[in-house]
């Protein structure tokens, strides 16, 4: 589909939507014209228009925090599209990761919280939870054991996981399975491994066989 088929409002704009492609987190809302859209999609950089100076722009000029744009779709109307990005750096103005930091409903309260998706709200949660008392803390404790205590409940959750799915009920198999993420993701906190890298190294690996992709990993030591 071309961007000459977008449905552009009277001022010869579109809403654009930017979205981190691994976290799923919404960076910032902006517009584009039809120039901004195409340079875009040529450039693999994030160019908009702006209302307020009446000129296009590309994310970064003086900040150098461009946005990597590695595809771009439209919704069932035509009149916005969403960027999936890699993020260099901060994306609003203000110097912070993401334009939606102020919660009107729900959502965490603690300074530079914004509008995560779970899994990562989760990940800063847990980070949180390493500075907290041992005694009151499961996670600080689990981190206070070091590599052979987390590793030890990894292997007990994988276990217990590997059981529920032989026999077990979902509701169990479920259960079981946010155990070992849970755990999982303790480990990676422990070794300072964002879980961004993570999902990265999934996307990688992404519509590659597996029987490939673990060849690879063989033969290249």
């Amino acid at each position: 589909m071309s961007s000459d088929t977008l449905a552009y409002d009277d001022k010869g704009l579109v809403t654009v939507v930017v979205q981190d492609r691994l976290t799923g987190e919404v960076r910032m809302v902006a517009h584009a014209d039809a120039a901004a859209v195409n340079q875009t999609i040529a450039s693999g950089q994030g160019w908009f228009w702006s209302r307020k100076r009446q000129s296009p722009w590309k994310k970064g000029e003086s900040s150098g925090h461009v946005l990597e744009v590695h595809e771009v779709w439209t919704d069932c109307d035509r009149d916005a599209v969403v960027y999936l990005v890699d993020p260099h750096g901060p994306t609003c103005h203000t110097g912070t990761e993401s334009c939606f930091s102020a919660p009107l409903l729900g959502g965490a309260q603690e300074a530079g919280a914004r509008a995560l998706p779970f899994l990562f709200r989760l990940e800063e949660s847990l980070a949180r939870r390493a500075t907290a008392d041992a005694g009151r803390s499961y996670t600080r404790s689990l981190l206070d054991g070091g590599a052979s205590k987390i590793g030890a409940k990894l292997r007990e959750e994988a276990d217990e996981m590997a059981r529920a799915l032989d026999s077990e009920s979902d509701a169990r198999v479920t259960s079981e399975a946010a155990d070992l993420v849970y755990h999982a993701l303790v480990g990676l906190l422990a070794r300072k491994i964002p879980l961004r890298s993570l999902v990265l190294e999934l996307a990688r690996r992404f519509g590659t066989s597996g029987h490939a992709e673990k060849a690879a990993r063989t033969t290249g030591g």
